[in-house]
């Protein structure tokens, strides 16, 4: 087994890793930017090493002293997390010609992978269901209205080069065609250095559904079941559950064994999800695969009893899978809430400072990731994920009574942050029913920003006390003592303290 591994990330999940490696009896090896000197994944490592100024690009992405750093320190390892290096072929080659083991799939799969339309070609090959569209870049506009013309009105432009929402356009008619696809382009080569865009048939509400798979170098596959992600802003995830409520048994099999194929297509190792689109009537088709670990992974964890952080490090290790898919059965319900430093009543805009005043939920069945801890700097370089509250229950309702809980126990002050925004999805009849799809947040939610969203849930917090956090005038800007009711919880998450 690995000495010691480099995580090369930050925040919740560089925390994860070095939780799953101090079980593992393994030292753990963090790296931070001039901005994480005092992050909480510094000091929860048993090492931690500069790497460079605040910019993603002079520190987290930067690959020669990453390599360097991990030379300089004996690493036998490297764990990527999530974001930044995760999904870079070329990192990963680097990292294996230096004499590392990268903990995560080869080289080769993330770059079928990692190019939509070469992506879409293989599963098409391979019998996995995709949208119907192209399998190459649009190079000649003419003939690209002509294949929209022939799918049919809206359609989908999307970056080859990456997803997460950049170089994405839904263009609704022909005369809105060409500057969609500018602008689509445009965004693409800025965000992916790539400005290559391929066209899709527009899917008319439907639902994100993703698949965790995860394989060794063995040959042996399995699936942990499905997530359902459809609770999106700007195209990113905020709540995730597994197992999804809208999947009946039928579909499950369907997909799981469509997404075990997407993944040896691409003989595939380690953890990785496969996610589609699914429509009104249960069809599903492969959207992109994630060749990483997934944000939601702690939902998959809570349901089936899976490490999938220790998972990955074995498996690296040249280890077989510790179980096999028929010892793998679904135990209850698991929702995640992902906490992010943002107004929701300003367009989601990203919130900055410091926290002043943290205060973690508890009790059974709750579960927090966190990348912060009292006086932790919110930069405005990352993302600005805080930390990730997951609940577990024998069935959803209990998980959805939990997650109220312990939303309305989690405190934290210094940024504005979404927990409030939580509570009124929580409630909604759609998302209660299970019928809501990816543009909830959109058709629901927007039409009531600003603060006309708070007055459905104002009712729980008649009794809010007036909160006063104060600041010192000295540059040290120390924290007075607070008093804080419980009550408060809602007004404490949505103000900004300066």
């Amino acid at each position: 087994m690995f000495k010691k591994i480099l995580i090369v990330n930050r925040g919740e999940i560089a925390v994860r890793i070095i939780k799953a490696c101090r079980e593992m009896g393994i030292t753990s090896a963090a790296i931070y930017s001039d901005a994480d000197k005092n992050s909480l994944h510094v000091r929860a490592a048993d090492e931690a090493y500069h790497i460079g100024a605040a910019p993603a690009n002079q520190s987290y992405l930067n690959i020669d002293n990453i390599i360097a750093k991990a030379l300089e320190i004996g690493a036998d390892a490297i764990h990527p997390g999530y974001g930044f290096l995760s999904e870079n072929s070329v990192f990963i080659k680097k990292v294996k010609e230096a004499g590392f083991v990268f903990i995560g799939p080869s080289s080769r799969s993330v770059e079928m992978m990692g190019e939509k339309t070469a992506a879409r070609k293989i599963m098409k090959k391979n019998n996995v269901p995709i949208v119907p569209g192209t399998t190459e870049p649009i190079n000649d506009i003419d003939e690209a209205i002509k294949i929209a013309k022939g799918i049919g009105f809206p359609v989908m432009l999307k970056a080859a080069a990456g997803g997460g929402g950049k170089g994405m356009r839904k263009v609704d008619s022909e005369d809105k065609f060409r500057e969609a696809l500018e602008r689509a382009q445009n965004e693409s080569q800025k965000a992916f250095g790539n400005s290559d865009v391929y066209i899709e048939k527009f899917i008319e509400n439907p639902k994100h559904i993703e698949v965790q798979i995860i394989a060794d170098m063995h040959g042996n596959y399995a699936h942990l079941f499905e997530r359902e992600c459809s609770v999106q802003r700007r195209h990113q995830k905020v709540v995730e559950e597994a197992p999804s409520l809208f999947v009946d048994d039928e579909t499950r099999s369907k997909i799981t064994i469509a997404a075990i194929d997407a993944a040896k297509a691409c003989n595939y190792f380690n953890a990785g999800t496969v996610e589609f689109l699914m429509d009104k009537d249960k069809n599903f088709y492969f959207l992109e695969m994630n060749t990483r670990l997934q944000v939601e992974h702690p939902v998959t964890e809570m349901i089936t009893g899976i490490d999938l952080v220790k998972e990955q490090i074995r498996i690296a290790n040249g280890e077989k899978l510790s179980f096999s898919q028929d010892e793998i059965k679904i135990n209850g319900s698991a929702i995640e809430c992902r906490i992010y430093a943002e107004d929701i009543n300003n367009n989601f805009a990203p919130s900055t400072g410091k926290i002043i005043h943290h205060r973690l939920p508890s009790g059974p069945g709750i579960r927090v990731d966190r990348g912060i801890d009292l006086m932790t700097d919110v930069p405005v370089y990352y993302d600005p994920m805080l930390a990730k509250v997951i609940t577990w229950g024998k069935d959803r309702d209990e998980a959805i009574a939990r997650m109220e809980r312990a939303l309305g126990e989690y405190q934290v002050a210094g940024v504005i942050t979404n927990i409030s925004g939580f509570k009124w999805i929580l409630n909604r009849q759609s998302f209660r029913d299970g019928t809501f799809d990816i543009n909830f947040i959109e058709n629901e939610f927007m039409p009531l920003v600003p603060y006309e969203w708070e007055k459905e849930i104002s009712k729980e917090y008649e009794d809010v006390v007036s909160i006063f956090a104060a600041l010192l005038k000295d540059k040290e800007s120390k924290l007075k003592t607070v008093s804080i009711d419980n009550k408060s919880n809602n007004h404490w998450n949505n103000q900004r303290y300066e």
